[in-house]
């Protein structure tokens, strides 16, 4: 809607004998459980309409708003002030009946809405991270339009989506969530006869040393390009490799940024080895097969359970399942992660989900001239993930981010899906300490702290004094 209108699905004529006329209209692909309908007289309060079973209804302008004039490039023309700025009579729409709110007088005629099928794509994935079942999956807006599984076959560039590998390869290679990253203009020589390259940040401003978690909060690219230059693009896509993000990652530092191609689905999966702790799952779509009598031919899991197979129920213990999963990274680690990426609701990119009052992290993705928008969250046990894009990439338009397109999707999806569940909060690994800091310094606390936040260290790792040391002086460290 924000992209406007592109005009009505056709034109008749809407003198006597229209309803043939109106039927003779061939469907739209994608119109599902929407109406046909012609537009016979237009004045300044509504637009009336005739459906294909002689009934008729009214369009008011309150529902008429959101059609401003579609432009090239995704901009919109002027408000829409009366009907015929939108409508005119013998224009046949798709419309949808108003649903009357109890208390509130019905029109009459009974009122509809102006609906219009999207042009662009999507997908939205949600799947339990502990054993990898896929709990929900949405491919597009309606197979009748094209039957291509965004979530699974659309190879696209997550953008910032990808900074939680880099960030968690720099945490087991020395660094700290309060390490001091340099947000500073930064230029790359890509080898001879190339130009140089000059990575910026979404606002095009730079915002000086700041802790590493600001990093993922704030999704500062100046700030992701020098961790990754500084743990060696070897590193990063060892880590991408091993999340199953890609099968090879090039060793090039625009990747460290999202410009690899990958699916909805393998960077939910890569997502949910970060909320369970860093163990390895496959994302399944079939758990079980039962022949006619009822006999497994297939079970996906496989781990051998004797204590399962059990005449009858007469008070036992729950049995001990052994746990297969391979480890792809330390639990430590990725609860430092979980912490960062709650910070991404708490205070960053992905702030529009922090009033469903369950405790979520996650992280937005969007790429150049805004052609990809991603988010993927999660609770401690579900996680899900929403990609939005045209399916021939070309920009969606000005500040349409993943925090402003794929963000609420996510929002909807999750306020539904959680309505019943326990606020649970992340798990937190044996060892891992929760230190109050300064979130502008990554210190303790002192006289001059403005910010004070929650930070998860390693054993040893926490800051000792809230005054700068030589190595966290002036310069930065990288």
């Amino acid at each position: 809607r924000r992209h406007g209108w592109r005009g009505p699905v056709q034109q008749i004529d809407a003198s006597a004998g229209w309803g043939v006329r109106l039927t003779a209209v061939a469907r739209p692909l994608g119109q599902g459980e929407w109406r046909r309908a012609v537009v016979l007289a237009v004045d300044a309060r509504a637009a009336y309409v005739g459906l294909s079973d002689g009934s008729f209804g009214q369009i008011t302008l309150d529902q008429l708003t959101w059609a401003r004039d579609w432009r090239k490039g995704q901009r919109i023309g002027p408000e829409i002030r009366r009907p015929a700025d939108v409508l005119a009579v013998g224009d046949v729409v798709l419309v949808e009946p108003l649903i009357v709110a109890a208390g509130e007088a019905a029109l009459d005629p009974p009122g509809f809405g102006l609906r219009q099928v999207p042009d662009i794509g999507g997908a939205l994935v949600a799947l339990d991270p502990h054993t990898g079942r896929v709990l929900a999956m949405v491919g597009g807006y309606d197979y009748e339009i094209s039957e291509f599984n965004r979530a699974t076959q659309a190879r696209r560039q997550p953008g910032s989506l990808f900074k939680p590998i880099v960030y968690m390869a720099a945490l087991d290679g020395g660094f700290t969530p309060a390490s001091i990253v340099d947000d500073a203009p930064i230029t790359i020589d890509q080898g001879p006869d190339l130009p140089k390259w000059k990575p910026a940040n979404y606002t095009t401003k730079f915002y000086g040393r700041s802790p590493l978690r600001i990093g993922i909060e704030k999704s500062r690219n100046l700030m992701t390009v020098r961790v990754a230059r500084a743990l060696g693009m070897s590193t990063v896509a060892s880590y991408a490799e091993r999340f199953g993000v890609v099968d090879e990652l090039p060793h090039y530092l625009p990747m460290a940024l999202g410009a690899g191609e990958t699916t909805l689905l393998r960077m939910a999966s890569a997502y949910a080895m970060i909320v369970n702790g860093g163990k390895h799952i496959e994302p399944a779509l079939i758990e079980r097969i039962q022949d006619r009598n009822g006999d497994t031919v297939y079970r996906r899991d496989s781990r051998p359970c004797d204590e399962c197979a059990i005449p009858r129920w007469s008070g036992q213990s729950v049995p001990r399942v052994p746990d297969g999963r391979a480890r792809v990274i330390g639990a430590d680690t990725a609860y430092q992660m979980v912490w960062i990426m709650r910070g991404v609701v708490e205070r960053g990119t992905g702030r529009r989900i922090r009033d469903l009052g369950k405790p979520l992290a996650g992280k937005t993705g969007t790429t150049n001239e805004n052609k990809d928008t991603w988010f993927i969250g999660f609770s401690p046990d579900l996680v899900a993930g929403v990609f939005i894009g045209f399916d021939q990439p070309q920009p969606m338009g000005y500040k349409e981010t993943g925090s402003r397109v794929a963000v609420p999707a996510f929002k909807r999806f999750m306020a539904e899906a959680l309505t019943d569940q326990p606020a649970i909060p992340f798990r937190i690994p044996p060892g891992v300490r929760l230190v109050r800091i300064d979130g502008d310094t990554g210190l303790l606390p002192g006289a001059t702290t403005e910010r004070v936040i929650l930070e998860a260290f390693k054993p040893g790792t926490e800051p000792r004094s809230s005054i700068p040391t030589q190595e966290t002086g002036s310069e930065g460290l990288y």
